[in-house]
């Protein structure tokens, strides 16, 4: 078993995180939720624990179209408006491809013991299906 990672305060977290922003908004790349955490010295789950309000907001930008660096206030063009629509889009898409595969393994298990389990309820109770042909000698 792991030890339990030393949670930070409030006030270390939101610290961090505004140093962490401005550090992504300086290099004009989009924050992440884990790199933050990661800075903090806790696990994902954790920290989205602990800080959901931090996680939210971080998310938030994340997924917002990113902006120059001359200001907070510039408006996206329309072509980075673009890009995040498609990155959100695609995030989406794999979601629900996975989603889609994990349905049809779920439905090929519950196939299996469907028919397993009804091979050992006829069996039990010595029934004959009509549907299988006969093994054995016929005259």
């Amino acid at each position: 078993m792991t030890r339990p990672a030393a949670i930070p305060t409030q006030a270390r977290a939101r610290q961090v995180t505004d140093q962490y922003l401005n550090d992504r908004h300086s290099n004009g790349k989009r924050p992440s939720v884990l790199a933050l955490a990661t800075r903090l010295g806790l696990s994902n789950t954790t920290f989205r624990r602990h800080f959901p309000h931090l996680a939210k907001d971080i998310s938030a930008l994340r997924s917002s179209p990113s902006t120059s660096p001359a200001g907070h206030n510039a408006r996206p063009s329309p072509y980075d408006i673009l890009i995040a629509r498609n990155a959100k889009l695609r995030r989406t898409n794999r979601t629900l491809t996975d989603n889609l595969h994990y349905a049809a393994a779920q439905l090929q298990r519950l196939a299996l013991d469907n028919a397993r389990l009804r091979q050992a309820l006829e069996a039990s109770h010595n029934i004959t299906r009509i549907d299988t042909p006969q093994r054995g000698p016929r005259h």
